[in-house]
């Protein structure tokens, strides 16, 4: 074989070994470049369902927690009408009253369950929380992974900065590490 057949043999072997490189380099930042963006979907999604679901679990406890106060309420306001009765008849009218109001407490809501539905409130922002948290970590953990790819030695000569730039974590914007209020008061 000629020396000018196995110089170009060389040659056209670098060149398909450099082709690979690239492809395989692009590739890679493709995937993990759709992989960021992926993470910080799933970021969005979380916040949306603590948008979602926080003020209508908050509106379901207070709901619940008025009911019960109503019921407590008119059970409390028959008993006392007994205490304050004078007669015989007052006696009969409250005692019907309040069988009436104690069945009432019981066929509409038969156990105290405020302390209950708050505690599950406090159960659901806790995860909630939580899950925006994990979100956040997997978005900073892609990062990592894409900008220590793109940023490499020889990937970063392959890879044209603009189509792949480099992200940056999530941080959290300033006054966000105080926690947000419920207010049970509205």
């Amino acid at each position: 074989m000629k020396k000018s057949n196995i110089i170009l043999l060389a040659i056209g072997g670098l060149v398909v070994i450099l082709f690979m490189m690239y492809r395989s380099t692009y590739n890679t930042a493709i995937s993990l470049q759709e992989t960021v963006d992926e993470s910080w979907g799933n970021v969005g999604a979380t916040y949306q369902r603590r948008a979602d679901l926080i003020p209508q679990l908050v509106a379901t406890v207070k709901g619940a927690a008025k009911n019960e106060g109503d019921i407590l309420k008119s059970v409390t306001q028959a008993r006392a009408g007994i205490v304050n009765a004078k007669t015989p008849e007052d006696m009969e009218l409250m005692g019907k009253k309040i069988n009436t109001a104690i069945n009432l407490a019981f066929e509409a809501y038969p156990q105290i369950r405020s302390t209950e539905n708050f505690g599950a409130l406090q159960a659901q922002l806790e995860g909630t929380e939580n899950r925006i948290n994990k979100a956040r970590q997997d978005y900073n953990e892609t990062i990592k992974a894409y900008n220590s790819h793109i940023r490499g030695f020889f990937n970063s000569m392959f890879l044209n900065a603009a189509t792949f730039p480099k992200k940056t974590p999530f941080a959290a914007a300033a006054g966000t590490e105080v926690a947000p209020t419920v207010d049970f008061s509205k």
